[in-house]
């Protein structure tokens, strides 16, 4: 694995201090809302229960993503029943060097050791042949969210 010798920082929001929190959020709003112009509200809630993932360099978040935790009877409504990966983020000038890829195969170790249940997650339909390269699968029909098309991939094993 290319990046094997980089350390991924992973943190639940209460350990997230102010400027790691304030970094994520540049990156999200850099690459959602203005370099994809997506005008939508990243602030969901669900922040404050996942756990945060990320790569440095230069002190500078490059690459993130969070872990959703599966949900419950008080769960927010965009939870799934299973966890999820969300909110994968590169930056323009660090995309296709594998750190996302990185990112996502260290968070499904993870939420395999964890919750042993599948992964759902919401994806950009552009993206369902990346997602598949990790084993998730077509789990819905398309469907408009933020103007984007999206569709929900399952990962079973």
């Amino acid at each position: 694995m290319p990046h094997s010798n980089r350390n991924v920082i992973l943190k639940p929001f209460s350990a997230l201090n102010n400027i790691e929190l304030y970094k994520i959020m540049q990156l999200r709003i850099e690459v959602f809302v203005k370099e994809q112009d997506c005008a939508f509200q990243d602030l969901d809630n669900l922040d404050l229960i996942s756990n945060h993932y990320w790569l440095e360099e230069n002190d500078e978040i490059i690459s993130y993503l969070r872990v959703v935790p599966p949900a419950s009877a008080s769960s927010e409504r965009h939870q799934f029943k299973e966890p999820s990966i969300g909110r994968i983020v590169t930056k323009i000038n660090h995309r296709k060097s594998g750190l996302a890829d990185f990112l996502i195969n260290q968070a499904i170790i993870d939420i395999k050791s964890s919750y042993g249940l599948p992964i759902r997650i919401g994806a950009q339909c552009y993206l369902e042949s990346y997602y598949q390269k990790f084993g998730f699968t077509r789990a819905s029909d398309d469907y408009l969210e933020d103007d984007i098309l999206h569709l929900e991939m399952l990962k079973n094993d």
